[in-house]
């Protein structure tokens, strides 16, 4: 089993529903980028090597899945739900697997690769 999946599957019912379903997103909006941990958690980029360039990261916490883009504040997010944070970034916090729009999700990872591949 990849350190993705292990991660993944050693989370709790609801968080790992979750988290699951961020990460077939992330894959089916995503796919030439690479999946692997880093510093913890699930992280997607660029490259071969993780944090290499990242784009998109994942992180369980104990009520709620992270879901974060480097390049978040760049982002444009017309529904308000991504919060900036440090430098870039900016993340929105998920509950329940039912807060997951894949394909509002699916145009920010797109939005985001785009500027790391400019």
């Amino acid at each position: 089993m990849n350190p993705v999946t292990t991660y993944l599957t050693g989370l709790d019912a609801p968080l790992r529903e979750t988290a699951e379903k961020l990460r077939s997103v992330i894959e089916a909006a995503l796919p030439e980028a690479t999946g692997a941990m880093w510093h913890g958690h699930p992280v997607w980029g660029l490259g071969d090597r993780p944090g290499q360039t990242p784009v998109c990261l994942v992180k369980a916490y104990p009520a709620y899945v992270t879901f974060g883009l480097w390049r978040g504040q760049d982002v444009a997010d017309d529904s308000g739900l991504l919060v900036p944070g440090a430098r870039r970034m900016a993340s929105v916090k998920l509950r329940a697997v039912d807060e997951i729009d894949p394909e509002l999700f699916t145009g920010w990872l797109r939005d985001a690769y785009a500027l790391e591949t400019r």
